[in-house]
């Protein structure tokens, strides 16, 4: 069996965390590819590495001096080195060559990719293991889109006569051989793109939590876990807000169905989430999870006889492309299309898209509700339980929370809500009570 195993920024934010990370890849010999995340806060008052990085490159690209803040960078990858009793090793080098770099010419990608970097080769000098640049294997496209079957071919040959590697997360290169990075949390994605290429038989991916929660613990008081969790029901989750895993982190073990195992690494023996291609297991409850956002706009556009209408739908949606904005849901009615979109890319182009919706569609009227949050209801089991919905407006009403849409996708997999803002943590909490804890 091979695993993939990474380790976020927690996990690996001191030497201490360093030590337990250790004792975990040692304990299965099966954990043979690392895959280290930068290292993260110490405490709640601490600065992630890569933030520091990215301020650094803001110093470079105004031309300050950058020694200073070198220094408080280095300072926290020599307490790992000196706590883990690395004698004979030094990141000495690999500063001044990040030094000359930002100086010469800087970029954010360079800057941003380095936490990753200087912590893979700390690992594979503690575990002994030999370090893979992802800069080789890992290429991204003009688009700053993964460049899936170069990457795949150039993974499999590298890894293939190795038994043991350590790969640092979150960044490749782009056709130019420059330093690209995936979005903040891209060392998730990293961590598949490898397990996916060679193969793996499970995808490992430690944290400071055990596993996905059913609800926000902010706002749910001691959410339940989940014990498994579709792909599907994932990527719905983790779309709405769920955060524990980066929701592009899906697609490369999807395709081979490789199953990713969500753990804790401050809590080992927790057997976290399993998230697979689809399962027998029969859930608990009737929803696997709750997730929300705030802060969206819902714009209705009324006309007689729209449904007879040929193009219509596109037309509108023509709208809000032309100006760059993109759609969340659409309810529909026979006289009615509601477009849902994030209020912050909406609210300074509103007047455009108004004028564009009448110019394409000719309306009757144009109307726009602002507060309003999305809540996702969503689980496997909702398809083979009656009255679902029926209870959560229950649920809503006994709460006092007024319903202002409701979308239900065609797999029956998740209902989507939309509820003021105000409501949005009353809601989340109403919704949670009556399907997990009284389960009426």
């Amino acid at each position: 069996m091979i695993k993939v195993v990474k380790f976020g920024g927690s996990s690996l934010a001191d030497s201490t965390q360093f030590k337990k990370v250790l004792e975990i890849i040692k304990a299965d010999k099966d954990r043979k590819y690392v895959i280290p995340s930068a290292p993260g806060k110490r405490s709640d008052d601490d600065t992630k590495v890569t933030d520091m990085l990215i301020e650094l490159y803001e110093l470079a690209a105004k031309g300050k001096p950058l020694d200073k803040h070198i220094e408080k960078i280095k300072a926290r990858y020599d307490e790992i080195i000196i706590g883990l009793g690395l004698k004979d090793f030094s990141l000495d080098n690999e500063f001044k060559e990040i030094k000359a770099e930002l100086e010469y010419n800087p970029t954010y990608d360079f800057a941003a990719s380095r936490g990753e970097y200087l912590n893979g080769l700390i690992m594979a000098e503690y575990l002994g293991y030999e370090f893979v640049d992802p800069k080789d294997v890992i290429f991204f496209n003009e688009e700053h889109g993964l460049n899936s079957y170069k990457t795949e071919k150039r993974v499999r040959e590298r890894l293939q006569d190795v038994d043991h590697a350590v790969i640092p997360g979150f960044f490749g290169s782009d056709k130019e051989g420059q330093i690209m990075t995936f979005s903040r949390g891209g060392s998730d994605i990293t961590g598949s793109i490898i397990a996916g290429a060679i193969k793996a038989d499970v995808y490992e991916n430690w944290t400071d939590v055990s596993g996905f929660l059913a609800a926000d613990p902010r706002v749910v008081e001691n959410p339940v876990g989940i014990d498994m969790i579709t792909y599907r029901e994932l990527r719905e989750l983790s779309y709405m807000g769920a955060s524990v895993l980066h929701e592009d982190a899906i697609f490369p073990v999807r395709s081979a169905g490789i199953p990713i195992n969500i753990r804790n690494t401050n809590k080992p023996d927790d057997k976290g989430t399993w998230i697979v291609e689809s399962t027998g297991h029969k859930p608990e409850y009737v929803i696997t999870g709750i997730a929300g956002k705030k802060g969206f706009c819902a714009v209705s556009i009324t006309k007689a006889l729209m449904n007879s209408e040929i193009g219509f739908g596109r037309k509108v949606l023509q709208a809000f492309e032309e100006n760059e904005i993109s759609f969340e849901h659409m309810p529909s009615g026979i006289d009615t299309m509601t477009v849902v979109v994030h209020a912050d890319e909406f609210i300074p182009k509103e007047q455009n898209v108004v004028s564009a919706i009448h110019r394409l569609t000719d309306p009757d009227s144009v109307e726009i509700e602002t507060d309003l949050a999305l809540i996702a209801v969503v689980g496997r089991a909702m398809r083979s339980m009656r009255g679902t919905a029926g209870r959560i407006f229950a649920a809503l009403s006994h709460a006092s929370v007024n319903v202002r849409m409701i979308d239900q996708g065609s797999s029956e997999l998740n209902i989507i809500i939309g509820v003021e803002n105000a409501d949005f943590e009353k809601a989340i909490k109403a919704i949670y009570d009556i399907f997990v804890t009284t389960r009426l």
